[in-house]
């Protein structure tokens, strides 16, 4: 909470800063503007090979654990709006994960095993005890970092599919945060929109985001463990 309150007030004194100066007068809106204009002619002639180019490249980061999906969503979110944005990253999230578990099952294990071995046994306790929900809470509050998680995942025995719907619902609202956020930030006309509601409110959800994907893994844990007395 503090780091979120710290951040807001950054943003707020950055605005602020921007409006007294006038220092939008430098032109570095109308750029972002611009650009966003020439991706949308772009887009306009050629979306089938915008969305297939898009796709390929978040699919591909995904699957090498290459930083930068924050800055991907954010990306789709002002390219392709809040629905389509969010559908589209997701999916291609979710593929480049599945696809990271895939190569470790069948191609990698000897190198994964080797790497991440340590962590199998924890994330197979977890299975054991509460199955698909265990997976759905490392994706909601991501304890153990994707880059070990979705390799570790491969040399258990999850199967593909449960891996694939499961880790979908559970990177759903991560994913419409950040492009929700995207879309707003590609509204901006002028400096003085920093300060605008929206966009505060889509900033502070990302913010807020861990805390709440806590507190829902929190609430899940009855349930689980009811599950558990029950198997």
């Amino acid at each position: 909470m503090p780091k979120t309150v710290l951040f807001l007030a950054i943003l707020v004194a950055a605005a602020t800063g921007w409006w007294l100066l006038d220092l939008g007068q430098i032109g570095w809106l109308a750029g972002i503007q611009q650009m966003q204009l020439q991706f949308s002619e772009i887009f306009q002639q050629h979306p089938i090979s915008v969305v297939c180019a898009f796709f390929g490249i978040f699919t591909l980061s995904a699957a090498l654990a290459i930083p930068g999906a924050s800055i991907l969503m954010l990306i789709a979110g002002a390219s392709f709006g809040l629905f389509w944005g969010t559908a589209l990253s997701l999916f291609a999230s979710t593929t480049g994960a599945t696809l990271s578990m895939l190569a470790a099952r069948h191609f990698l294990r000897p190198q994964v095993e080797r790497s991440v071995g340590h962590r199998l046994s924890g994330i197979n306790a977890g299975l054991a005890r509460d199955g698909a929900l265990y997976l759905f809470s490392l994706r909601m509050a991501p304890l153990i970092p994707f880059i070990i998680l979705n390799p570790a995942l491969g040399l258990t025995q999850l199967k593909t599919w449960t891996f694939f719907w499961v880790s979908a619902i559970g990177m759903l609202a991560g994913t419409a945060v950040y492009v929700n956020a995207g879309r707003e930030l590609a509204m901006l006309t002028s400096p003085a929109d920093i300060l605008s509601p929206s966009l505060i409110a889509a900033l502070a959800m990302i913010g807020l985001l861990p805390l709440l994907a806590s507190k829902l893994t929190r609430s899940l844990r009855p349930a689980m463990a009811t599950k558990a007395n029950n198997s």
